[in-house]
């Protein structure tokens, strides 16, 4: 387990939370839950109805479309953010290329939060306008 000031410095360096402050981040990595996953492990499902987004601390995921791989995530990187915002299928399935430590945020702490936080909705919302504007480049 790590520490509140640990998680907060991990914070500062992933995308959605960036320009978020300290204070803030300090009410984020309370409701994180952190996750162990071991190398092979399936941890998101392609259909399955997401209700949160992880963060990567250490490790690597493919994500992926059956055999078809689509991406792959490391360190300080996002995934299921889409889903948990809007609590959707998810479009495709994630596995551990590692064994991995992972920070889960849940969709009603989420919620809770960017309710009393806008810069965290802000924050969001700024992350997901970038991912549409680069898949736009690609198509």
């Amino acid at each position: 387990m790590l520490l509140t000031i640990e998680k907060v410095l991990i914070l500062k360096t992933v995308s959605i939370f960036a320009e978020t402050p300290e204070e803030i981040l300090a009410e984020v990595a309370a409701i994180l839950e952190e996750v162990d996953v071991q190398a092979g492990e399936t941890i998101l499902h392609k259909d399955e109805v997401g209700r949160c987004m992880y963060i990567i601390v250490d490790g690597r995921v493919r994500i992926h479309n059956r055999d078809k791989t689509i991406a792959y995530r490391g360190a300080r990187d996002i995934f299921g953010e889409l889903a948990v915002l809007d609590a959707e299928p998810r479009s495709a399935s994630v596995t551990a290329e590692v064994d991995m430590h992972l920070f889960r945020l849940d969709q009603d702490a989420l919620y809770e939060l960017m309710a009393d936080r806008f810069e965290v909705a802000r924050s969001i919302i700024c992350v997901l306008c970038r991912l549409l504007r680069a898949r736009e480049c690609e198509g």
